[in-house]
């Protein structure tokens, strides 16, 4: 049963480890498989205030969403040899797979869901530094690694949503005017 903890804390560590190195360090050269997550991912999330339209589309296909699920799910069945001896934690560690995709998916279809529930994931999007909040599931490894950076309810965002909001007023008074 100890293989339950050790999963989560496992899954959670792995999720940091490919969010940040693999995600953002290799996904950041565009020619790599893995950039769809910055070019993509990270520009329509910023671009539609959290909500990706990715995750509207059906998961299978050649766009960031069927990629990342690609990727969710060949990692775990990476560890599927380990079930013999590992059952619980092999377990966890499918479950945790699962969580991420769903938890992940929801968040950018609801983004009012995602700052109440995931605020790590949504400051790690909406914030100043992208480069920060690496985990989805659960903030547990930024904690630990000190890569936490709250933005949710500061008054950072605070100040950033009423510059947005003179922003668009501007522009809803320009389009009035023409």
């Amino acid at each position: 049963m100890i293989g339950i903890p050790l999963g989560l804390a496992y899954a959670n560590a792995y999720e940091w480890v490919v969010h940040k190195h693999v995600l953002h360090g290799a996904g950041r050269k565009r020619r790599s498989f893995w950039s769809f997550h910055w070019l993509e991912h990270h520009r329509a999330s910023k671009l539609n205030g959290f909500r990706d339209p990715d995750y509207e589309r059906p998961v299978f296909g050649a766009h960031a969403q069927g990629k990342e699920a690609l990727g969710v799910a060949l990692g775990a069945a990476l560890h599927l040899p380990l079930f013999p001896i590992a059952p619980f934690f092999t377990a966890t560690v499918l479950y945790a797979a699962a969580n991420y995709y769903v938890k992940h998916k929801r968040a950018h279809l609801d983004p009012e869901w995602a700052r109440e529930h995931l605020p790590w994931h949504y400051d790690h999007h909406m914030g100043p530094n992208q480069d920060a909040n690496w985990c989805v599931t659960r903030p547990w490894m930024d904690i630990l690694m000190g890569t936490r950076e709250p933005y949710v309810g500061t008054e950072r965002e605070r100040e950033d949503q009423a510059r947005a909001e003179r922003r668009e007023a501007r522009k809803a008074a320009r389009a009035e005017a023409a």
